[in-house]
């Protein structure tokens, strides 16, 4: 039972302008294909190819003669979500249960929105922006190359990919303007707090 790569929730040109058909088309259908692709032939054959994809990256974290499964399972995994973290027309602030517990660990959601674009911003060369649940506590962390933090215990809510593919033919180098528009005009809030829910 193979892991399969899942459609776009939203038609290639509905993010446009904030990011465009032509990168979300090198973006899933390149980049993330293959990410599905290698780590479905990384894992035939195996006791592996049967397990839930989050089950096989937490088993093979750390372990370095399994890197190139835990690379391409864990990078599969992070893409899937992250199209889940953007909609057309999102952007603005959370409502509801979220709002009041990013105002309760955050002090507000400015300061929340502060501290996630900082670790986007920070993030040395490759990887991703996350607002995780840690022992119900609402954290921003980052994490590099294909890391993901349900290996550390905690439970994704959002995220926003920083590898230069996710924007660079939008944005170039201007990562902080990707990263400003993420926030202002994309992100998916019912779905971060659908997760929250769930948690």
């Amino acid at each position: 039972m193979a892991y399969e790569l899942p459609p776009l929730p939203y038609d290639y040109t509905a993010l446009e302008p904030c990011i465009s058909k032509q990168t979300l088309e090198f973006h899933h259908d390149k980049h993330h294909a293959a990410y599905v692709t290698k780590y479905n032939a990384a894992v035939e054959g195996t006791d592996m190819a049967d397990k839930p994809i989050e089950e096989v990256i937490k088993a093979v974290a750390g372990d370095s003669s399994k890197t190139g499964i835990f690379n391409n399972g864990a990078q599969a995994w992070n893409h899937s979500f992250y199209w889940n973290c953007m909609k057309p027309n999102g952007g603005g602030t959370p409502s509801g249960d979220l709002a009041k517990k990013i105002d309760a660990d955050f002090g507000s959601f400015d300061k929340f929105v502060e501290e996630f674009k900082q670790a986007g911003a920070t993030q040395f060369g490759s990887g991703w922006a996350w607002l995780v649940l840690d022992n119900g506590t609402l954290k921003v962390t980052k994490t590099l190359n294909a890391d993901n933090p349900i290996t550390s215990g905690q439970v994704p809510l959002l995220t926003m990919d920083v590898w230069e593919h996710a924007y660079y033919l939008d944005y170039q180098n201007k990562r902080p303007d990707y990263i400003d528009t993420f926030i202002s005009k994309l992100a998916n809030w019912d779905f971060v707090a659908q997760n929250l829910a769930a948690a």
